[in-house]
Order: structure tokens, then C-alpha cells, then sequence
């Protein structure tokens, strides 16, 4: 079989994986529907049934509905940067948490949650909504530039430079995110303990709205990149003479990935892990070859987080478990299973 029938047909599977998820996930909650089975519910919803009670449409369509497609979205977008970063620095550890883009994000989204109030009236009406989102892709596209400068010199990047840095930034962005939470007051420390600890309770259909928008523009650019990302595992001078852009490739990645993470963080706060364990998945089963990878990814990421946000907002009903620290839990013991890996390959 050809690897782009072979790469079809693992789509199709894992897209029929994930569809079966989320109408599992659909019927999972302590809300009971008075014997009417959700996905009739949902129906009626589509279909606008004037007979529909409003509290069983609101559960379904505003609540669940919406959350699992927040959830879908936002695991592809963070399994998407994970893998793309890998690939740029051609290191497994190289993930949004690891090298400070999530740190960097939650620091200014909190400074826009606590300091906000005194500069936001000053701000065009349309950067006044989005102040929060602005401010995490802002945030991203920093630590992402100053990681990048520093393990950078003279066009090659020294990934422990890199590593360390990300931890640097990462101190550097919880210490004042600790400070902020210090002088914050009551609904400002709610919203920050939301960022530090990540939820999809916040979902809404004009969220999602704007998570589509960016996955349309982000994926544009990035899934055709797997030939380019196999080049540069070979090194930035050979994959320079096989055509491809290394500095364009560089920055297309810089950009893109911040624009996902910043988004991503500003409308779940922190989930980490994600972007550590699907490409880790997709590795073992199809070594570095990012042409496969990189697609795959989409529909992993989403299947993995949707899994987790079924449990957490389940395993303790009908209260929730914050979905950032059921993540950490999975991907902690994953990225010490890489750390001992990498470190027998030294």
C-alpha cells in the first residue's frame, strides 16, 4: 500500500475514533434529559423544535455540545504546535511548556485579567473584547522570540540553550503570575486559579468560532510543512540544499505555533502535556517522519483531550476536575519515560 493510502486510511480511522468519542462524551453528565436521549436532544436543537424545553437545549447545545467541540479544537491546535516545535528543533522535549510559550501566554493573559482595569477603557472597543486572547498570543510570541534568541547563534540552535531558557522564562513568568495572584482581588484570583489550572467550563459557540478560525489559518500554513520538518532532521545545511527555506520555515513555525498556544491559553488557561504526549504516540509508531505525524496529530490531540475532559468533568460529578491537572498526571510520567529514553541514546 502506497504511504499516502496508508496515511488516508489512518485518518479515516482516527476520525471515526473521535467521532464515536464525542457522541459517547455527549451522554456522559449528571443532567438528566427527563428519558429523551441526548442525541435526540441534539437533534431537535439542529432542527430548532419549538417543543424543546429551554433548560434541556441549554445543557446540551450551550454546555456540552459546545465543550466537546472546544475540546476537539483545542487538543489538535496544542498536539500541532508540540509537534511542529519537535520538529523545528529536532528535539522530543521541545513543547510549549518546556521552552516558556505557555508560561509566557498565562503571564500576560494575567496581567490583562489583574491590571486590565486601568488601561483597558483606553483601548479601541474591539481589543477591549479580546483584550485577554490578545494578550496570551502576545505573551507566546515573546518567550517564543527570546528562547529563540538566546540558544540561537550563528544560525544554529543549541537545544539544552534552548531547554534551559524555557526554564528560565517559565521561573521568571510564575513568579509574577504568583505576584499578580498576591495582589489580585476575589474574582481575579477565580480567573486566575482557571488559567493556572485549565478548564473547558468556559466554552461557548464564539470561542469555538475563533478557535476554528485560527485551526483554518494555522493548519494552512503548517501541515504541508512534513517534507520540510523530515529535511531539517537531517540539519539546517543539508536542508538548505534540498530547497527548502530554513529561515522562513523558522519563523512560518515562531509565529504560527504562538498565535495556537495564545489562543489556546486564553480560553482554557494551562493545559499542559498534550503537545509532549501525541507526537511521543505518533513517534513510536512511525519513528520521525513527520509527513504522517503531522496530520495525525490533528485528530490524536483532539482524541486525547476529549478523553480527558470526559473523565474530568466526570471521575468527581457533579463537580470537575480542573482538565490541566488530570494532563500533568498522564504527561508527567511520559516525559520522564522520554528523559530516561534520551538519556540512553547519550
Amino acid at each position: 500500500m502506497k504511504a499516502q493510502n496508508k496515511l488516508y486510511l489512518y485518518l479515516t480511522m482516527s476520525a471515526l475514533l473521535l467521532v464515536l468519542l464525542a457522541i459517547v462524551a455527549l451522554y456522559v453528565g449528571v443532567y438528566d434529559f427527563n428519558g429523551i436521549s441526548p442525541f435526540t436532544v441534539l437533534a431537535q436543537c439542529i432542527k430548532g423544535d419549538p417543543n424543546l424545553a429551554l433548560s434541556d437545549k441549554y445543557v446540551l447545545w450551550d454546555v456540552r455540545a459546545s465543550r466537546i467541540v472546544m475540546a476537539i479544537l483545542v487538543g489538535s491546535m496544542l498536539a500541532v504546535s508540540g509537534t511542529t516545535l519537535q520538529g523545528l528543533f529536532k528535539n522530543p522535549l521541545a513543547t510549549g511548556e518546556a521552552i516558556g510559550l505557555t508560561s509566557g501566554a498565562t503571564l500576560l493573559a494575567a496581567i490583562a485579567i489583574v491590571l486590565g482595569g486601568y488601561f483597558k477603557e483606553y483601548l479601541p472597543e474591539v481589543i477591549q473584547f479580546s483584550l485577554t486572547g490578545i494578550s496570551a498570543f502576545i505573551g507566546a510570541l515573546l518567550a517564543m522570540m527570546l528562547v529563540y534568541r538566546i540558544s540561537t547563534s550563528a544560525g544554529k540552535t543549541n537545544v539544552v540553550m534552548m531547554l534551559l531558557s524555557g526554564v528560565a522564562i517559565t521561573s521568571i513568568g510564575f513568579s509574577i503570575t504568583g505576584f499578580l495572584i498576591y495582589i489580585s482581588k476575589d474574582e481575579q484570583l477565580r480567573d486566575l486559579t482557571f488559567w493556572n489550572m485549565g478548564s473547558l467550563a468556559g466554552a461557548t459557540w464564539t470561542k469555538n468560532m475563533v478557535l476554528a478560525i485560527v485551526i483554518a489559518i494555522s493548519y494552512t500554513i503548517l501541515l504541508p510543512k512534513g517534507k520540510a520538518l523530515n529535511a531539517m532532521m537531517l540539519g539546517e545545511r543539508d536542508a538548505q540544499h534540498l530547497g527548502i527555506n530554513v529561515e522562513r520555515l523558522k519563523k512560518q513555525i515562531v509565529v504560527i505555533t504562538s498565535l495556537m498556544i495564545g489562543t489556546c491559553v486564553a480560553f482554557s488557561g494551562t493545559i499542559g502535556f498534550v503537545g509532549l504526549i501525541v507526537p511521543y504516540i505518533l513517534r513510536l509508531l512511525f519513528k520521525s517522519n513527520y509527513v504522517f505525524i503531522l496530520p495525525l496529530s490533528t485528530i490524536l490531540g483532539s482524541i486525547l483531550l476529549l478523553i480527558a475532559d470526559t473523565i474530568s468533568r466526570s471521575i468527581v460529578a457533579p463537580s470537575e476536575l480542573p482538565i490541566g491537572i488530570l494532563t500533568s498526571l498522564i504527561g508527567g510520567p511520559i516525559f520522564i519515560a522520554i528523559l530516561i529514553k534520551f538519556k540512553k541514546s547519550l
